[in-house]
């Protein structure tokens, strides 16, 4: 139990940054709009993400280096299309979670600010600053234990509560949408591009398994890190399930309407499970879903700062990490970008859901680069034999591979109107 706990720590920041907007907003809008009918989606795509995910575990407690590190060694052409990558997805990426999480922050703590609508932003944004920038990964390992334990046994009650009340009354002039169409596309690639969420965070673990080796002062063997990563993974996998479930049970085949808007679309979150529920669990469901995205929040700030860093300093730097200052350098990058996005987006009605899609949307046209890369470092001749993934992981890894470059192949003939 000692060495677990010694362990324990990459798999649950995993989790606690997947389950954001990909489960709490993705998952239940497509329990909303399309019932079960994306269910055997997640499931396979939680399968087929898998490999490219371990194996940022894998290589690290393999290695003792970084994903990111890996990429430089296959040559200039690696690390440089995984940090253009990086670049676009990150401002993206960022902006979305954040705006979903200064919204749930808002909305629960009714914050009034006729003044200035980017107050609750700012404060999502430079308290996550202050936690990474002073508490640095040990602050940030023990914080996530925490929200990840409330997120799980709220969403889990919330679970139970609705499945006995049963799935809502479908109206009775109610049309079930087509779900494999032209016009679902979109919202599919959307809905897969994140889940459980993009495939180049997949860098992170790595990183993340490495500074709790050095914060721990224990070297995990390559089936421990694995075994802990595998558990987080997991975790978050069911937890997509449970979103789908819930949205399906409240709302498909009714009247209601999905809301466009990030506010709306947590007092309608919200309110349904009060409804199905009870007012008495408003602010243990409003207090669960802010935690899912305010863990989610630190995780991305501090996922892809540490990334931005790792890898200016294999591209510009030959490996060579500099001081410890520049981690910071990046995080107000990744801070000041993100909220730069959405300000720019700030006059959009339908700004939320947009900035969702289109981070969405791009982890998934991105995901075969770090896939490919991803297999060819843990297979490749110089990554020591015992820790290779086995025959049924890398079958899974190719068949990951060429249904992420199939999707985004049609998606792309889709976008440009090759289906017309």
């Amino acid at each position: 139990m000692s060495k677990f706990l010694k362990i324990l720590g990459p798999g649950l920041i995993f989790a606690s940054t997947a389950i954001g907007v990909s489960h709490l907003v993705q998952s239940t809008r497509a329990g909303m709009i399309y019932g079960f009918g994306f269910l055997m989606a997640i499931v396979v795509i939680n399968i087929l993400k898998y490999p490219f995910f371990e194996y940022g575990t894998r290589y690290a407690a393999g290695t003792g280096e970084s994903l990111i590190d890996g990429y430089g060694r296959m040559g200039k052409w690696a690390i440089g299309s995984y940090f253009f990558v990086m670049i676009v997805s990150l401002f993206f990426v960022s902006a979305a979670v954040f705006n979903v999480t200064a919204v749930f922050m808002k909305e629960l703590f009714q914050i009034q600010t006729p003044t200035s609508a980017f107050v609750p932003l700012l404060l999502v944004i430079v308290s996550c600053f202050g936690i990474l920038a002073f508490g640095k990964f040990t602050l940030l390992d023990h914080l996530i234990k925490i929200v990840g334990f409330l997120m799980i046994v709220c969403t889990l009650v919330s679970l139970v509560l609705v499945l006995i009340k049963g799935p809502a009354i479908p109206s009775s002039n109610f049309v079930a949408p087509e779900l494999w169409s032209l016009t679902t596309i979109p919202f599919a690639i959307a809905l897969m591009g994140w889940m459980p969420t993009a495939v180049d965070l997949s860098t992170w673990n790595s990183l993340w398994t490495l500074e709790k080796q050095k914060s721990s002062g224990y070297k995990s063997t390559v089936k421990q890190a694995t075994g802990e990563f595998a558990l987080g993974y997991w975790i978050s996998a069911v937890l997509a399930v449970m979103f789908l479930t819930l949205g399906s049970y409240l709302v498909y085949g009714t009247d209601t309407l999905v809301a466009s808007s990030s506010a709306d679309f947590f007092n309608q979150v919200i309110g349904l499970f009060t409804g199905a529920i009870g007012e008495w669990s408003y602010y243990v469901i409003a207090v669960a879903a802010f935690c899912i995205m305010y863990g989610t929040s630190i995780g991305v700030l501090d996922g892809y700062s540490r990334a931005l860093k790792r890898s200016c300093e294999v591209l510009f730097l030959k490996g060579t990490e500099v001081n410890s200052k520049w981690y910071l350098v990046a995080l107000i990058i990744t801070a000041t970008g993100g909220f730069v996005i959405n300000y720019v987006l700030s006059d959009n009605p339908k700004g939320f859901l947009l900035l969702v899609d289109i981070a969405t949307i791009l982890s998934f046209l991105f995901a075969p680069i770090v896939a490919v890369l991803n297999y060819k470092l843990v297979t490749n001749r110089k990554f020591p034999k015992e820790h290779q993934p086995n025959f049924l992981m890398r079958s899974i890894s190719l068949l990951g591979i060429t249904v992420l470059i199939l999707f985004s192949v049609v998606y792309i003939f889709y976008y440009f109107g090759g289906f017309d």
